[in-house]
């Protein structure tokens, strides 16, 4: 493995900066905390001053631009800990920096091939952890463990870069091995979120090829030991045990044979209830559930637990029997909800439906009420699709449920006509519509609603703000048999209609989907097309609500009267200073929002999009926010980590 080697007086220097008397506010875990609540206490930067933020220093990664049809992509939100940085990217590389100047201490290269034909090509962040059964200074005591996309998981010494060769073999874990059902092809079994550590266990999620065929790969959550990489424990998200009482929502023995229903977002932890919390997605394949009739329990749910033995403690289930790629994309937060004046635990669960689920951490039940309500449910031949599904009845949807022809939006009339002419003959019945043979408008799309950069949570103000996308797409079955894929990929791309096809191997459809966009790339819902919501966790009630991102006009159109807004992936976070920030958009943009009233304060450019989540540290008395610039093909290339402060 390749790697900067540190020098000895750099050796020196770090031991020595930890030692000072310097008080560094950490970011010490991916979402800022164990719960993931993305909060940081640090008021330095006000709503005041922040319009005097100014680029503090910039790390390049050094990754080149690739020629390929999915690019990596820049995804890592950094953490910090004991005065040091550590960033990961999409081709394998740690590094760490010292906060207060970017400059490089070490790197470590995993050597992902760049060339493997990944699906989702990021990686997110790393977690680290403390062996305090060694002395301060011993090798390995700062451990740092990254999840590379190829489906390795290293521990890292914290202070040089050096594998920890106790770990596995040599320092790494191949999660490829040891899965009940292999990955039917390498690319099928991905890792591009952080383990989370709890205690002395790190526990690993996977990202799946979930519509590929129905057993892809099958998606364990497992737990590691820290120190040896020992297996403790394994769960399975699709039960395997007849006595479980999930087992009986996957009927005619479809359980053994499904894959998927994986983890491939982040899990939070509450250790001091011994509790994870568990993100899962749909089961393979996403648009077709007639090879796995049921509800499919602990798919598409949030499941708490036992963090010492991986035992199920509770889960709530957010959509039955998923057939429109709902998976469970954004981190649980741990929150704090009042009550009758007294405080509960309650974990806030944003989903790609545009629902803010809020449950009891102890027990799973919702503590804004749910109700099931009946949906549409005619389908393909032999689909059983659920009569109902869950809503939440406090707090509206924070992303439409329904859109027709004559709310279609145009920035000319005759961009609206087209829009309306695309949507003639679709089945277009609100959410969970199932697919259709036809072409089923999906309303929220397969991106959302919420996405993976989830919500962020003041519990001092009560208020969670989450980023949403409000965009329609088209998903249609098509009958396998003599259709010519080839062909038709061609003719998409010669189009530019960006048809995605996926041959869902061992079901009788193939199925394509595309976002409902208009004449220029315009979306055809009504705007804003992406917002940043504040939803109160006292009442439920939604705050205040401002579209996120400006579109780039074509020439010759007018400005439209209002702010489109913008399809954004990424997510925010909010500070002591009673600010939220965010980037996520794809006008490569950085902003600062007021936390009471959602007015835009500031605002600076970077080099690519932020398709990522920031994070905030104070380093030599100055408070730094720092955004991952390279969200890759419609985000644009970047390798840069920027990180702002007052001048």
């Amino acid at each position: 493995m390749g790697r900067s080697l540190l020098t000895l007086s750099l050796l020196l220097s770090l031991y020595g900066t930890l030692g000072d008397a310097q008080v560094v506010r950490d970011w010490p875990v991916y979402g800022g905390d164990a719960g993931g609540t993305r909060f940081s206490p640090l008021a330095r930067i006000t709503r005041a001053n922040v319009t005097t933020l100014v680029v503090a220093w910039r790390y390049q990664t050094g990754e080149p631009e690739l020629d390929l049809a999915r690019q990596p992509s820049l995804q890592v939100t950094p953490i910090v800990v004991d005065n040091v940085m550590y960033v990961s990217t999409p081709l394998g590389k740690v590094m760490a920096l010292e906060p207060a100047t970017g400059r490089e201490i070490w790197r470590y290269d995993a050597r992902v091939n760049p060339r493997g034909g990944f699906g989702d090509f990021a990686n997110r962040g790393v977690a680290t952890w403390v062996d305090t059964a060694l002395k301060p200074g011993a090798p390995c005591r700062r451990r740092i463990y990254v999840g590379t996309v190829d489906a390795r998981l290293t521990s890292l010494d914290g202070a040089s870069g050096y594998p920890c060769v106790a770990f596995g073999v040599e320092g790494t874990i191949g999660l490829r091995e040891g899965l009940r059902i292999p990955p039917a092809f390498p690319t099928a079994y991905q890792v591009t979120s952080p383990p989370l550590v709890v205690g002395d266990l790190v526990i690993t999620g996977s990202s799946i090829a979930d519509n590929s065929r129905p057993a892809p790969a099958s998606g364990e959550v497992r737990a590691f030991d820290a120190r040896t990489g020992a297996l403790r424990w394994t769960w399975h998200p699709i039960p395997q045990d007849p006595t479980d009482p999930a087992f009986a929502s996957w009927r005619n023995g479809s359980a053994a044979r499904t894959g998927a229903a994986n983890a491939w977002s982040i899990m939070t932890a509450d250790p001091s209830r011994d509790l994870i919390f568990v993100p899962t997605s749909s089961p393979a394949p996403d648009y077709y559930g007639a090879l796995r009739p049921g509800d499919n329990r602990y798919a598409n749910s949030i499941v708490a637990l036992r963090a010492s033995t991986g035992r199920v403690v509770w889960h709530f289930q957010t959509v039955h029997h998923d057939l429109w790629d709902y998976d469970n994309a954004s981190p649980p937060a741990l929150v704090t909800v009042s009550r009758d004046g007294k405080p509960l635990p309650a974990v806030a669960q944003a989903t790609k439906t545009g629902m803010l689920f809020v449950l009891h951490r102890e027990t799973g039940v919702p503590i804004f009420p749910v109700e099931e309500r009946k949906v549409p449910t005619r389908s393909v031949p032999s689909e059983e699709a659920s009569p109902t599904q869950p809503f939440t009845t406090v707090t509206p949807p924070l992303s439409p449920h329904s859109f027709t022809a004559d709310q279609a939006f145009g920035i000319t009339p005759e961009g609206q006509a087209a829009c309306k002419q695309m949507m003639a003959g679709l089945r277009n019945e609100g959410i969970f519509t199932p697919p259709s043979l036809e072409g089923t408008l999906a309303i929220p799309s397969n991106i959302g609603g919420a996405h993976w950069g989830g919500v962020s949570a003041d519990n001092q103000s009560g208020v969670v703000v989450v980023p949403v996308n409000r965009v329609a797409a088209v998903v249609q079955l098509i009958p396998a048999k003599g259709f010519d894929l080839v062909a038709a990929r061609q003719e998409s791309s010669r189009l530019g209609q960006g048809y995605e096809y996926t041959t869902m191997e061992g079901t009788p459809y193939i199925m394509r989907r595309r976002l409902l966009l208009g004449p220029g790339q315009v979306p055809c819902t009504p705007p804003p097309f992406g917002a940043l919501v504040a939803v109160s966790l006292r009442t439920g009630a939604r705050l205040w609500e401002v579209p996120l991102g400006t579109p780039p006009m074509p020439p010759g159109v007018p400005a439209p009267p209002m702010n489109l807004g913008m399809p954004n992936l990424g997510g925010p976070i909010i500070t002591g200073g009673r600010l939220v920030f965010i980037a996520a958009t794809l006008d490569r943009t950085f902003r600062a929002f007021d936390l009471d009233s959602g007015k835009e304060l500031w605002k600076a450019p970077l080099p690519a999009g932020g398709r990522s989540t920031p994070m905030t540290y104070e380093a030599n008395g100055r408070q730094f926010v720092v955004i991952a610039a390279g969200g890759g093909n419609e985000f644009g290339f970047g390798d840069a980590i920027v990180a702002f402060a007052l001048p």
